[in-house]
């Protein structure tokens, strides 16, 4: 989970938005051959290739219609299009738990490959982006959302497999909750100081949510894993609000 950063100043062509949907257009490619895969793993029906799709369209909507026109290229930038490589492993995954489905042991393996995948990229592109000097505000806001998503949607898997109640679908719900908290106290949303604790933290609930996925862990070691991570993803918000809680008056004095 990256902290903002500066936006670009350069201004964006026509040229430059026809590569970004070109590079949309392309990941629609990915999405596909990942849900392909998947549905054969996991003997999936025509539906949910529908939904797959549907959910990726809504997805590439949501990126173009929050596409700065400072934003530089080429395309989404290269660090934004290892993002979306992450978000085409991502979106196959998610459209699973719209879909009644038993994961048998192959079909878990397979999720639990593509999410690990997804995981390991996820500190590629804050790597590239700092290496490329390409940092944006938007770039580490659609890795943030991005890394709340699938946090989220593998929190619900871990549920529908059974091995845990619906308790450990907090670790997915906890940030949205937070979000939804800054309307009532807008002094919450401030920007919090760069952290490494936060991105470990971050890092520790995807590792810990697909350990209680694998179909070798029984269902009491599964709680126990899923347990310590909840905790730990509780205390780290804890100390974020500590910290936005001690600066309050500062905040409102810089409104």
């Amino acid at each position: 989970m990256k902290d903002l950063t500066q936006p670009d100043l350069t201004s964006e062509s026509p040229s430059s938005r026809r590569k970004i949907v070109s590079d949309l257009v392309v990941a629609l490619l990915s999405v596909t051959l990942t849900a392909v895969a998947t549905a054969w793993f996991l003997s999936l029906r025509t539906d949910y290739f529908i939904k797959t799709i549907g959910l990726y369209v809504a997805v590439a909507t949501l990126l173009l219609a929050n596409i700065p026109n400072t934003l530089s290229g080429p395309g989404l930038g290269h660090a934004n299009r290892i993002t979306l490589l992450r978000t085409t492993l991502i979106v196959p995954i998610a459209a699973m738990i719209t879909i009644p489905v038993t994961l048998n042991t192959t079909g878990a393996w397979w999720i639990i490959t593509i999410s690990a995948i997804a995981l390991m990229l996820d500190g590629l592109d804050g790597r590239v982006s700092r290496i490329k000097q390409c940092e944006t505000t938007f770039g580490a806001k659609f890795d943030m959302e991005l890394d709340a998503f699938f946090l989220f949607i593998l929190s619900v898997l871990v549920w529908q497999s059974g091995k845990i109640g619906v308790w450990i679908t907090a670790i997915g719900i906890i940030r949205y909750a937070f979000v939804i908290s800054t309307l009532l106290a807008p002094w919450l949303g401030q920007t919090l100081p760069e952290s490494f604790r936060r991105k470990l933290i971050c890092a520790i609930q995807g590792i810990s949510l697909l350990i209680c996925l694998g179909p070798i862990v029984p269902p009491t070691f599964a709680a126990l894993v899923g347990g310590v991570a909840l905790c730990l993803l509780v205390i780290s918000f804890g100390i974020d609000i500590q910290w936005l809680t001690n600066h309050r008056e500062a905040i409102r004095s810089t409104d």
